[in-house]
């Protein structure tokens, strides 16, 4: 089973797949998932828009739109992120947008795995969930002489 990245009308992020893909694993393994299909597809601003109008009929940018096709503990699913977005909240929010970015993927994830995020209690657990994810990270990152 596959996580792929794609990328459509935006340059490709500044990411290493494989070791994205595997803090994807380590994180569906913590919520006792296991990955399937899971395709990331990188886009601009109106490619979202386009998406969330089409087939969620929200007339509004966001920053991720996850499509859910998961079986029992298998998380499959197409994530679509916005990179126009990203770079935006990354300024709006004074992070780095490698920050950014890498808490969109993994909130998409989230999301799979059954994290909500509509009420103001749920907004929080899923900030939570997101900031534990992103230490598992900057370690594993840190652990192999990646920054």
């Amino acid at each position: 089973m596959a996580i792929t990245f794609h990328t459509e009308g935006v340059d490709f992020p500044a990411i290493d797949k494989k070791k994205v893909a595997d803090w994807i694993r380590s994180v569906a393994k913590k919520y006792g998932k296991r990955t399937g299909e899971i395709a990331y597809l990188f886009c601009n601003d109106e490619q979202i828009l386009t998406v969330n109008q089409q087939f969620l009929g929200h007339d509004y940018y966001t920053d991720i739109i996850t499509f859910d096709y998961s079986e029992e503990d298998y998380l499959s699913g197409d994530i679509f992120v916005s990179i126009d977005t990203v770079r935006s909240n990354a300024e709006l929010y004074s992070v780095s947008f490698q920050e950014e970015l890498y808490r969109v993927v993994i909130h998409g994830i989230l999301h799979l795995c059954g994290i909500k995020d509509e009420s103001e209690q749920e907004k929080e657990e899923m900030r939570e969930a997101e900031n534990r994810a992103l230490e598992k990270l900057t370690f594993l990152l840190s652990s192999r002489g990646v920054s």
